[in-house]
């Protein structure tokens, strides 16, 4: 099967550094790496998503998810705005969300619950309420639109 397949580059000021080794993709800039049940991962010939939210979601059948800046391989990687920081904190929370309730996760599904997460604040989206009502807006949205 296959997956993200990264090498563990060292921990700096808390930041987890992962490389790739296929030159197609090159190094990952920094992100979040999130750790979610392996059977939630849909099944897809793509795994790597470049979201129109400005972020880049790689989805690992291994059950690693990676959200991140846009990049491309062999191109400086421009620095982190707060904006940015916040597009992949705003992600990172809302396939937390969707995970914790066992939605499977996949690039539609994601996009949809940042779009539900948009009337909250970042830190609003760690609330169990507020994870609830995404998760579940985002599956009966998924349903409904038969994603």
């Amino acid at each position: 099967s296959s997956g993200i397949n990264a090498e563990y580059g060292g921990n700096v000021d808390g930041m987890l550094k992962l490389h790739m080794r296929s030159n197609k993709y090159g190094k990952l800039p920094e992100g979040v790496l999130i750790k979610v049940p392996s059977v939630l991962i849909k099944r897809s010939k793509l795994h790597f998503h470049r979201l129109p939210c400005n972020a880049t979601v790689i989805l690992g059948n291994n059950g690693f998810v990676w959200v991140g800046p846009h990049f491309s391989p062999n191109q400086p990687i421009e620095p982190f705005t707060i904006t940015s920081r916040e597009t992949i904190a705003r992600l990172s929370n809302v396939i937390k969300a969707l995970a914790a309730y066992g939605v499977q996760l996949f690039d539609t599904i994601i996009l949809t619950a940042y779009d539900i997460s948009m009337k909250y604040k970042v830190k609003e989206l760690l609330n169990a309420e507020v994870m609830e009502h995404v998760a579940q807006e985002s599956y009966e949205h998924s349903l409904h639109q038969n994603l």
